[in-house]
């Protein structure tokens, strides 16, 4: 490819976080938010989070790191945050409103652990008067 042509990227595939227990990992991507199980092999699981793989890499305690905190979209941030409590989802907080967008859209979020040291999300977009 030239400076001349065009890159266009495609949409992301896969993400990776590193992990410190491949069978924790796997109960909790898999039985606590219910993500679909690809596969597994050795110290490496695989998800599917809505066509996106996630990828986990257990990693030994001097070589791990937390990763990029991923955002899943629900409906609705309250009835989600409450479904994966129920499923034994640590939360550090209640929703709570990040931002009001000029339309009066308000954006909620509410964030958990994975049990691994990585952070999560809950992200919801909520209509004005809604």
């Amino acid at each position: 490819m030239t400076s001349s042509q065009t890159l266009t990227l495609g949409p992301i595939v896969q993400v990776s976080l590193c992990i410190r227990d491949t069978a924790r990992a796997e109960q909790f991507y898999g039985d606590i938010l219910g993500l679909p199980h690809l596969s597994t092999f050795g110290d490496l699981a695989f998800f599917d989070a809505g066509g996106v793989r996630v990828y986990l890499h257990r990693k030994d305690p001097a070589e791990w790191q937390p990763g990029s905190i991923l955002y899943f979209r629900v409906d609705d941030v309250h009835a989600a945050q409450e479904a994966l409590m129920q499923r034994g989802a640590q939360f550090t907080g209640a929703p709570h409103v990040i931002h009001t967008e000029d339309t009066g859209a308000e954006i909620w979020m509410t964030f958990f652990e994975d049990g691994e040291g990585n952070t999560l999300a809950l992200m919801a977009r909520v209509e004005a008067g809604g």
